[in-house]
This record gives structure tokens, C-alpha cells and sequence, in this order.
């Protein structure tokens, strides 16, 4: 079954951004998760919801790219970046800007699969919550065309 795949404003202008190999790596990607889904992801983020209901690729070198499920079918694309030193840059520091949340110090990161591994499903959120991180992409996005 085809997975239909949606940009977020954010993840639109980050990827006009990329070029060559990087670029590259981003359509084969979205290739990947159209026809795969889930399995097309490397692992879901740890911490406080609604992190664990995302997974995260990597694309090339630092590069990341964060998507959300609403649906088994249905995939959105929040942030594509890297995973920087500086904090202005690293696709986890807007992530966590956009989640509105962040893990503790304490909490231990592990990579579980983004599929559920005895079931294959997908880890899908709340249409709300997809919603909501939508929005907030939006939002920083007119923010950053400002700046």
C-alpha cells in the first residue's frame, strides 16, 4: 500500500536548501518511505511524548530527517537537517522546539525501531498531535522567513 507523504513548510525550506548527494539522498528517501513506510525509518526518538511517536533517518553524513505518522498510510515529514555541535542548527534542538517538549539529562537514549518489532506496525500519533506539529512547523517557518 502507497504511504502518502506530506512536507511541513520548515521541512520544505530545509530541503531547498540541500544540494547535490544530500539532495540526492533526500528523494530516495522519500522514494523509500512511500513504498515502505515505517520500515523506511532507522528508529523512533526517546523521551517524553510526543517524541516516541517519531522516527528519525539518516539521510547523509549529519544529515536527519524527522516524520511523523498519523496513520499506517499516512507519513509527514517535520524537519530535515543536521545533527549539528551548534545549537542554532541541530535538526534535535528544533525538534524539541517544535515538540514543545525535551528530555530530561537523566533520560537514557536508546534508538528503538521505528516499526513496532513484533508487529511491523507503524507508531502513529494522534491527528491532534500531527496537527499540532504542523502548526508549530508553520510557525517557525514564517519566523525564520522574517529574520
Amino acid at each position: 500500500m502507497p504511504i502518502t507523504v506530506v512536507e511541513t513548510p520548515v521541512a520544505i525550506a530545509q530541503v531547498a536548501a540541500l544540494r547535490g548527494p544530500s539532495r540526492r539522498a533526500y528523494e530516495h528517501f522519500l522514494d523509500e518511505l512511500s513504498h515502505r513506510g515505517c520500515a523506511a525509518l532507522s528508529y523512533r526518538v526517546t523521551g517524553p511524548e510526543p517524541l516516541p511517536r517519531l522516527c528519525v533517518r539518516h539521510l547523509r553524513g549529519a544529515d536527519r530527517v524527522v516524520v511523523a505518522f498519523n496513520q499506517a498510510d499516512s507519513a509527514y515529514v517535520l524537519l530535515v537537517g543536521p545533527h549539528d555541535a551548534d545549537p542554532g542548527q541541530d535538526v534535535y534542538e528544533l525538534l524539541y522546539l517544535l515538540a514543545g517538549v525535551r528530555p530530561s539529562d537523566s533520560t537514557k537514549r536508546t534508538k528503538p525501531s521505528c516499526c513496532d518489532p513484533g508487529t511491523g506496525t507503524t507508531p502513529t500519533a494522534a491527528t491532534e498531535i500531527v496537527d499540532d506539529l504542523c502548526r508549530r512547523a508553520r510557525t517557525i517557518a514564517r519566523s525564520r522567513r522574517r529574520s
